[in-house]
């Protein structure tokens, strides 16, 4: 596929069944050098209660049972992996970021699917015995899960595929109906993901609007799924602030949030620093850095500090910056001007302040349209804002410590809590990362910014409620119910 080509996707919104057009729309373009690739419509929030209003009526008569769950995943699947480089190219075209990125992503969220309809079989409750407490007969009680209903799927711009595969393919699993919304700057492969699905329904017993996608703006979206009655989950990744008012505003729904970050990466005198420092800037500009839990702040013991910047140096500016399309690329453009200006402007403060620029510190001109170079800051100070704020780009802020006591401080020194890192050779220091840091996951000899699809991912305090990874959200998108069976009259 080329540029030309992903040129002709003028897209339409699936509801009901049905591929449908708005009166408005919106044109999708390439971050890197600003051409228009395709357009999606505008929903408007009649179209988006009737999407609702299909998913509801799917939900009511749909009989699907487990396997076939499992079946259309599993169909679903193979069609995505057979269009991988099609909608990797899209990925590209639509974000920005690297084809071999792109790729990789395809990739995952081929499994991601595999993996949810392989969990679509494994619904399982447990046997309760009532004779545990005093005074109960050894009566015969088990739970089982049932699905919520209609599902909310709310993604953002960096993965746009796979994000929207964590939300959909889960919830489908647990056997619900799903309303889809991709971010408005980055939803063509989204809906390319939505083609796949609705050809294996076609092939399925499933009702028209088991699954449905509306694009558009948030605003128009967001407020009628959460002022519908119909709609029992949201599931929502994207900033904190969006999570917070969706919060406040959900009523009963059932909400999973993955929000942002400010993610630490510790590393100790005791591990190899050169293999560290390679895997601290892989995890600080893969995707030019738009990564929730990219590392965002780089703590090292002083010892070693001057050692890992050399090591970090070398490693940013081995990297290959410029088209996204071109199989060298490791670098490329931010998804919009936005997220750009937001980290020049963190970048600038932040050196205004007093931090050093190790290497990097260049953007645009030359570098092409949205474009930072991967930049290492020494002498940063935790009050500085490429440590004290989210920065979705390609910085790698370092700050020296001089005690392990002082290294977790200042791992915990956020509103965030969504992954840390540690490299250490110490097993007693390992343990008291892990119990001490205030993050839902730390990650030990590798960095924050580590995932598998599979594993439960989900942070605390400003980052968000609620697990991703299938068999987690499966439990989110489901609800328990205790049957009991008591002793029967004899005489009737």
């Amino acid at each position: 596929m080329s540029l030309d080509v992903a040129g002709s996707l003028d897209m339409q919104m699936l509801v009901a069944g049905e591929w449908v057009d708005g009166e408005e729309r919106a044109a999708v373009i390439n971050p890197y050098d600003g051409e228009r690739i395709g357009s999606i419509p505008m929903a408007d929030a009649e179209q988006v209660r009737t999407a609702i209003d299909a998913a509801q009526s799917a939900f009511e008569s749909t009989t699907l049972s487990a396997y076939q769950r499992y079946e259309l995943l599993i169909d679903t699947a193979d069609r995505l992996e057979e269009r991988t480089e099609e909608v990797a190219q899209v990925i590209t075209g639509e974000q920005g970021k690297p084809i071999t990125e792109a790729r990789t992503e395809v990739d995952r969220a081929v499994q991601t699917l595999r993996l949810s309809g392989e969990q679509a079989k494994r619904l399982f409750g447990e046997y309760v015995p009532m004779d545990a407490q005093k005074g109960f007969a050894r009566d015969h009680c088990f739970t089982q899960r049932e699905p919520l209903g209609v599902v909310a799927a709310i993604t953002p711009f960096n993965f746009p595929l796979n994000l929207m595969v964590h939300k959909v393919g889960p919830a489908l699993a647990a056997g619900n109906t799903v309303v889809g919304k991709p971010a408005t700057n980055t939803p063509l492969s989204a809906l390319l993901l939505f083609e796949c699905l609705q050809e294996a329904l076609e092939d399925s017993p499933a009702p028209d609007g088991l699954v449905n996608v509306v694009t558009g703006s948030g605003s128009t979206v967001g407020d009628e799924i959460l002022a519908h009655d119909a709609v029992e989950a949201i599931s929502f990744t994207g900033s904190t602030d969006v999570g917070k008012y969706l919060a406040e505003n959900s009523s009963m729904k059932e909400l999973t949030l993955e929000l942002g970050g400010n993610d630490p990466t510790i590393v100790w005198h005791d591990t190899d620093v050169e293999a560290a420092a390679k895997q601290v800037v892989g995890g600080a500009c893969a995707n030019a850095g738009q990564v929730c839990n990219s590392v965002e702040r780089v703590i090292v013991h002083e010892s070693v500090a001057d050692e890992l910047v050399d090591a970090m140096v070398d490693a940013c500016q081995n990297l290959t910056i410029g088209d996204s399309f071109d199989e060298t690329t490791e670098i490329a453009a931010m998804v919009d001007d936005d997220q750009f200006d937001d980290v020049v402007e963190i970048y600038e403060e932040t050196v205004a302040q007093g931090a050093t620029v190790e290497c990097g510190g260049n953007y645009g001109g030359e570098l092409g349209e949205r474009v930072f170079e991967p930049t290492v800051l020494s002498g940063v100070t935790p009050a500085m804002p490429a440590a004290r704020e989210e920065t979705f780009g390609p910085l790698v802020p370092v700050i020296s410590v001089a005690s392990f006591d002082e290294a977790v401080e200042e791992a915990n020194n956020t509103n965030y809590g969504l992954e840390a890192g540690l490299f250490t050779q110490d097993i007693d220091r390992a343990k008291r990362a892990a119990d001490e840091i205030d993050a839902g996951g730390v990650n030990i000899n590798t960095v924050s910014g580590f995932r598998a699809d599979h594993m439960p991912y989900g942070g605390f305090k400003d980052s968000g409620v609620g697990k991703e990874g299938i068999k987690y959200a499966v439990e989110h998108f489901s609800r328990e119910k205790l049957v009991g069976f008591h002793q029967g009259f004899t005489d009737v």
